[in-house]
């Protein structure tokens, strides 16, 4: 068995950690802070939880008490896991970051789309970005995994096949993504409360959202990214556009789009136009494309629940990978329905 730790516990990603971490064949949890939720019960807090963490009481971060463990999961602020890092790194078999702190390269970006300057430049190169799907060799044996925003997941699925296959143009580039509430997380805001996300949807992030340089990073295209609040619990939806590079069809996109996650546990390249509905509680990414030659426009989509595949689930299948475990181990490749 695996000994696992979870910083920030206490917040939705840390609540959809225990979900996974409990269902995992080769994780047991021994340590779960939540600073603001020191010494409540997980139970109390995520009834849900109780069934299988009965006695599990939230504490106070400490980093002693991370020391030696086999996996730490950080679901902290960014600029707060930029502290923790490297309190923890060399001491834990594998640091797993849920935050942006790990995820940029080039940390020129951070002071303008973070407004933090980033003060750990050896951890930012041993960082490995946490989507299988393009960097699973990277990821082996990875002391320090950056796992990708909800926005970026779906989008980088989407859209990186066919920048790498040359069938759509790398500039140009438009990604509308819709997704729910919980992306914003646990703690109370006005813009996530029930009377203002309640029938209702809006843009936010107009121009400068801070995933935007992330989607570039990953897809190697020049995107226009737009977010939007759907009043949903969870679930993403990411519409992109762009521009054909040559001759191509709905066929030869579906095509590129299936050969290129042929083998892969949790991606589902189809026909039909995914639904968030379809990947609840699931890890497992459905992708579709279409070329319209009226417009001549390549549209192509990806759906993902934000907090499995999109947060928490995708933080445990590339940790699985850096383990050397079942990349699959302790994740569902079906939803939840109705």
């Amino acid at each position: 068995m695996k000994r696992v730790g979870i910083i920030g516990a206490s917040g939705y990603t840390g609540a959809e950690l225990l979900r996974l971490c409990a269902q995992h064949p080769e994780f047991d949890v021994v340590y779960a802070t939540g600073d603001s939720q020191a010494g409540t019960a997980a139970r109390v807090l995520y009834p849900s939880l109780a069934a299988r963490y009965p006695d599990l009481i939230f504490v106070e971060f400490d980093p002693a008490m991370a020391e030696g463990l086999d996996v730490v999961f950080l679901g902290l602020p960014h600029e707060a896991s930029l502290a923790v890092a490297p309190q923890l790194h060399g001491k834990v078999g594998c640091l797993v970051d849920l935050s942006a702190a790990f995820r940029l390269k080039d940390a020129s970006l951070y002071p303008t789309w973070y407004g933090f300057t980033h003060d750990q430049p050896g951890l930012l190169a041993a960082a490995v970005f946490g989507l299988p799907e393009l960097h699973r060799e990277d990821l082996k044996e990875a002391t320090l995994v950056a796992t990708p925003g909800c926005h970026v997941t779906a989008a980088t699925l989407a859209l990186a096949p066919l920048v790498e296959a040359g069938a759509i143009e790398s500039v140009g580039v438009i990604v509308d993504s819709i997704t729910g509430v919980s992306g914003a997380g646990r703690a109370l805001k006005h813009s996530s409360q029930f009377c203002t996300v309640s029938d209702d949807v809006n843009a936010y992030g107009l121009l400068d959202h801070r995933h935007t340089p992330e989607i570039e990073q990953e897809t190697g295209a020049r995107v226009l990214f737009t977010p939007h609040l759907a009043p949903l619990s969870r679930g993403l939806l990411a519409t992109c556009y762009a521009k054909p590079a040559g001759a191509v069809s709905t066929e030869s996109l579906l095509a590129t789009l299936a050969g290129r996650y042929r083998g892969e546990p949790f991606v589902v390249v189809g026909p039909t136009s995914p639904s968030t509905k379809a990947t609840m509680g699931s890890n497992v990414a459905h992708i579709t494309a279409r070329f319209d030659e009226r417009t001549n426009t390549v549209i192509t989509i990806c759906a993902i629940d934000n907090l499995a595949k999109g947060a928490s689930g995708g933080a445990v299948q590339a940790a699985n990978v850096a383990l050397g475990l079942p990349e699959t181990a302790g994740l569902s490749a079906v939803g939840m329905y109705p």
